[in-house]
């Protein structure tokens, strides 16, 4: 006679109704009602990813006009710091001196 206490019940338990669970599962996960579920779901990242490109685009309109104000600012400050330097006078002298050494070379 077959002794069934040395069975172990308990895994074969667990083994059935992972079995169960699982064939239940397959079939819940392809029912209509699941197939909708996932068709709003996928409508809403595809709305949601719709969202962020267009916060993207507009981030990068604004850093564009960020970076060309940038520029400007620089343009015009370097300018304004060119302007605000006074030629030295003795470069003028030093410079026409070796304009007329050059003339006088020239003519020799």
């Amino acid at each position: 006679m077959l002794q069934f206490t040395k069975l172990p019940w308990a895994k074969i338990g667990l083994f059935a109704g992972g079995v169960l669970f699982g064939t239940a599962g397959i079939k819940i996960l392809s029912s209509q009602d699941a197939k909708k579920c996932y068709t709003n779901a996928t409508a809403a990242v595809l709305r949601a990813k719709d969202n962020v490109m267009e916060t993207v685009t507009t981030v990068r309109e604004n850093c564009g006009d960020i970076l060309a104000d940038a520029k400007e600012i620089n343009a015009e400050r370097a300018a304004t710091e060119e302007d605000a330097v006074i030629p030295d006078a003795s470069e003028e002298v030093v410079e026409d001196t070796a304009e007329e050494a050059h003339e006088t070379k020239s003519e020799e």
